[in-house]
C-alpha cells in the first residue's frame, strides 16, 4: 500500500497538527502524564475555538459604572469576555475597583518610568487610563502525594487544582485595537499607495494605445474607414477652431485644454482622409461635402498649433501623463496633417493620429519608461507578497520583452517610429496590462480571508477612565471591542460584506484574462473607433475597481487601514566584496573561454589547409609511388636464389683467391707499418638516397 504523499518523499499522507489526545484501552497503566495530556488537549481546543471563531472582546455584561460612594472607585458588573489567547474571563459578581491603587501599582511595577505626559503628575486633571481585565490561573488545594518509586519525588504538598480567575489592571489610554480592517491586508500586498497609483495610472494610459499600436503596425498600407461620425467631428472641430484659434497672446489654461481636444478631433478626421488614395478621397468628397474644405482646415490647424506652441502647457495640463499626450497632439498634427499632402513618409504616425492617439518621439520614450516602471513595480510587490494565489504570474511578468529606455529627445522632435518598435511596445503593454489586472484581482480576493488574531496582548479593554486627581470623573465603555459572530475580524466587514461577496463571485476564481489582439478585415478600409476619453478623467470602472474602492474607502465609523511602511534592506560589505570578487572571476573565465575558442578556430583552419593540400597532389604520382614501394619487395623475393649461386662460385674460387690475397696483403701491411701518417680510414660505400613517400589521397598515415 502506498503511504507517501505523491511527491516521492515517502511518509504518511495524513498531516499532523499541534494537538495530541490520549487514547485509553483496557489494561493500560495510567500516569499523571496521560491525565494531564487529556486536560491540556480539551483546554487547548476550547481556547482555539474561542480565539478563531469569536475573537477577543466582551461577550456580555462587564459594564463599568461609577461607584455610588464616589471617589476613585468604579464598579465592574458581572459578565463574560474572551482574550486574544482564547481564555474565558468570567466575572461572577460586581467588583469594586480602586483605580488610584491600580495606578500606583502600575508605577511601582514600571520602576517609576512614565508612559506619557498625562501620567506624570498626580495633581494634573484630565488623566485618561484604560481599565483592562487580565486572565489569571492560581494553583489551589495542595495535597501530599503518596510515596512513589520516582528518583526525585515532589517535596511537600502539591496543588491539585487550577483556579481560573482574573485581575484588573490600568494602562495609558493607547490600547491596541485588535479589529481587522480588510484594507490592511490589501495595503500589505499593494505597498505604498502612491507607487501603486503611479503604476496603475501609466497602465491606464498605455491601455488607450495598445490596440491602436497593434492596428497601426499591421495595417500600414490600409485605409481607415471615414464614416458619418468622423464627418460630424470634422465639422464641429473646424467650426470651433475657426472661431477661437486666432487671437493675440497665449490662451488661458481652460481654452488650451478645449483647443487641444478640437485639434485632436480635426487632425484625426483629416488623417483618416489622408489614408485613402486619390480615388477614395474623391468618393469621400462626394459622400461628405464638408470635406471640400480640407485645405482650409489644414491652415486652421496650423494656426491653432502655432498658438498652442506658445501656451503654458504645464498650467493647462498639471498631470504629466496627459501633458505628454497633449504635446504629442500639437507636434504630430503640425508635422503629419498641416502640410498640404500630409506626410506620406510616416504611415505609422498618420494611422496613430487617425485613431485619435498621436504617437510622437517624446511619447514613445515615455512609453518605454512606463513599461519598465510597471514591470519593476510588479516584480517588487511579488517579492514581498506572502499570499500569492496566481502561481504563474511571476514567470509571465519576467518573460515580457520590455524595450530598453531611451534618452529624452530634443524638443519638438519628429523622429519616425519603426514597425518593429511599435509592435514591441504594443506586445509589452498588452502583457503587462494583463499582469496588473491579475495582480490586483489576486490582492483583492485575498482580503476575503481574514488572518488569525495576534495573541501577544491578552488584556481585554473594559472601559476608558478619566481621572481628576484621585477621583474618577468619567467612564466610557462604548469603544471597547465586542465579540461578533465570525470573530471581531469580521466586525469591520459587516457594512461591506455582502457586496464584497457578490463582487468576488464575478471577479475571483475566474480564468486568467488574456489580451485579444484586434483583427483586420481581409479587404476594404479598417474600422477603428476614435479615442474620445484620451485626455479625459480616465475613470476606473468595473467590478474589480469597485471591489478595490470598497476595501480602501473608509465607511462611517470604520477603523482606518494600517499602512505598512516599506523596509529598506542594505547589503553588508562582506557580501558586496564577495559579489565583486565573483564578478572578476566570471570575467576571467569568460576571457579564458574566448581564448580556447580562438585556439579551436585556428586548429580547425589548419586542418582545413592540410586537407586542401592533400587534395592538390596529382593523381599521376600514385602509380609511381606504388612502383617505388613495390621494388624492395621484389628484390627481397629474389634474394635467396641469387645468394646460393654466388655461394657456389665463391667456394670454387676460394683457394686461388686466398693465395693471391696473401701475396697482396703482405706489401700493403709493410707499407702501413712504414708510413703510419699516410693511413686513412676506409670510406663506407655510398648509399642511394630515397625520396620520401607521398600518401595517396584518403590513405591512412
Amino acid at each position: 500500500m502506498r503511504t507517501d504523499c505523491g511527491c516521492g518523499c515517502g511518509g504518511d499522507a495524513t498531516r499532523t497538527s499541534a494537538f495530541v489526545r490520549p487514547r485509553f484501552f483496557a489494561g493500560q497503566l495510567l500516569t499523571e502524564d496521560d491525565l494531564s495530556l487529556l486536560v491540556e488537549y480539551t483546554t487547548a481546543k476550547a481556547r482555539l475555538h474561542n480565539r478563531s471563531l469569536y475573537g477577543p472582546g466582551v461577550i456580555c455584561g462587564l459594564g463599568v459604572t461609577c461607584d455610588p460612594c464616589g471617589g476613585g472607585t468604579v464598579a465592574v458588573h458581572p459578565g463574560h469576555a474572551l482574550d486574544c489567547a482564547g481564555n474565558d474571563i468570567v466575572v461572577p459578581c460586581t467588583e469594586r475597583v480602586d483605580v488610584p491603587a491600580l495606578v500606583r501599582e502600575r508605577r511601582i511595577s514600571a520602576l517609576g518610568v512614565a508612559c506619557g505626559e498625562s501620567c506624570d503628575d498626580d495633581g494634573d486633571s484630565g488623566r485618561r487610563y484604560g481599565l483592562y481585565a487580565r486572565y489569571r490561573e492560581l494553583p489551589v488545594e495542595p495535597v501530599a502525594p503518596y510515596a512513589t518509586e520516582e528518583p526525585c519525588p515532589s517535596p511537600g504538598c502539591v496543588p491539585s487544582r487550577i483556579q481560573e480567575g482574573f485581575q484588573f489592571v490600568v494602562k495609558c489610554d493607547d490600547f491596541e485595537d485588535h479589529r481587522h480592517n480588510p484594507g490592511t491586508r490589501l495595503l500589505t500586498t499593494l505597498g505604498d499607495l502612491t507607487r501603486a497609483d503611479r503604476a496603475r495610472t501609466r497602465d491606464r494610459r498605455l491601455g488607450f494605445y495598445t490596440d491602436a499600436l497593434t492596428v497601426a503596425s499591421l495595417g500600414t498600407g490600409r485605409a481607415f474607414r471615414f464614416d458619418a461620425a468622423d464627418a460630424r467631428r470634422y465639422a464641429t472641430a473646424l467650426a470651433w477652431l475657426r472661431a477661437n484659434a486666432g487671437g493675440e497672446g497665449p490662451p488661458a489654461p481652460p481654452t488650451v485644454r478645449e483647443m487641444t481636444e478640437h485639434v485632436r478631433a480635426l487632425a484625426a478626421a483629416i488623417a483618416r482622409y489622408d489614408t485613402y488614395d486619390p480615388a477614395g478621397q474623391t468618393q469621400l468628397g462626394k459622400d461628405y461635402p464638408d470635406l471640400a474644405t480640407v485645405r482650409d482646415a489644414r491652415g486652421v490647424l496650423g494656426t491653432a498649433c502655432a498658438r498652442l506652441g506658445g501656451a503654458d502647457m504645464e498650467a493647462a495640463w498639471p498631470d504629466p501623463l496627459r501633458r505628454g499626450i497633449a504635446h504629442a497632439v500639437v507636434t504630430e498634427t503640425a508635422a503629419r496633417v498641416v502640410p498640404e499632402r500630409g506626410d506620406p513618409d510616416a504611415p505609422l504616425e498618420v494611422r496613430m493620429l487617425a485613431q485619435g492617439t498621436p504617437l510622437g518621439h517624446a511619447l514613445r520614450v515615455e512609453f518605454r519608461a512606463d513599461l519598465g516602471l510597471i514591470r519593476e513595480w510588479l516584480l517588487c510587490r511579488l517579492d514581498q507578497a506572502t499570499d500569492l494565489a496566481d502561481c504563474a504570474l511571476r514567470q509571465d511578468i519576467a518573460a515580457v520583452d520590455v524595450p530598453p529606455p531611451l534618452p529624452a529627445p530634443p524638443p519638438d522632435s519628429t523622429e519616425k517610429a519603426t514597425v518593429a518598435e511599435v509592435q514591441q511596445i504594443a506586445e509589452a503593454a498588452a502583457a503587462l496590462g494583463g499582469a496588473v489586472r491579475r495582480f490586483l484581482t489576486d490582492a483583492a480576493c485575498a482580503t476575503l480571508n481574514p488572518p488569525c488574531g495576534d495573541s501577544a496582548d491578552t488584556d481585554v479593554l473594559l472601559a476608558h477612565l478619566e481621572l481628576d486627581g484621585c477621583d474618577v470623573v468619567r467612564v466610557c465603555s462604548a469603544t471597547r471591542e465586542q465579540v461578533l459572530p465570525g470573530g471581531s475580524a469580521y466586525g469591520e466587514w459587516l457594512p461591506k460584506l455582502y457586496r464584497l461577496r457578490e463582487l468576488a463571485e464575478r471577479v475571483c476564481c475566474q480564468p486568467v484574462p488574456r489580451h485579444q489582439k484586434p483583427t483586420l478585415p481581409s479587404e476594404g478600409p479598417v474600422a477603428r473607433p476614435y479615442a474620445d476619453d484620451l485626455l479625459g478623467d480616465w475613470p476606473r470602472t468595473g467590478d474589480l475597481e469597485e471591489m478595490l474602492s470598497l476595501l480602501l474607502t473608509r465607511a462611517p465609523g470604520e477603523t482606518p487601514p494600517k499602512a505598512l511602511h516599506e523596509q529598506v534592506y542594505t547589503t553588508p560589505s562582506e557580501v558586496t566584496d564577495s559579489m565583486q570578487e565573483l564578478a572578476r572571476l566570471r570575467t576571467q573565465v569568460a576571457d579564458l573561454t574566448a581564448a580556447v575558442e580562438g585556439l579551436r578556430a585556428q586548429l580547425g583552419s589548419a586542418r582545413t589547409q592540410v586537407t586542401h593540400l592533400e587534395e592538390q597532389v596529382p593523381e599521376r604520382l600514385g602509380s609511381r609511388l606504388a612502383e617505388l614501394e613495390g621494388a624492395p619487395d621484389r628484390a627481397a623475393g629474389q634474394g635467396p636464389e641469387r645468394d646460393q649461386a654466388q655461394g657456389s662460385d665463391q667456394a670454387q674460387d676460394q683457394p686461388q683467391d686466398r693465395a693471391q690475397a696473401q701475396a697482396q696483403d703482405q706489401p700493403s701491411a709493410q707499407a702501413q707499418a712504414s708510413d703510419p701518417a699516410e693511413r686513412q680510414p676506409a670510406k663506407p660505400p655510398a648509399r642511394r638516397s630515397r625520396s620520401p613517400r607521398t600518401r595517396k589521397p584518403g590513405e591512412t598515415p
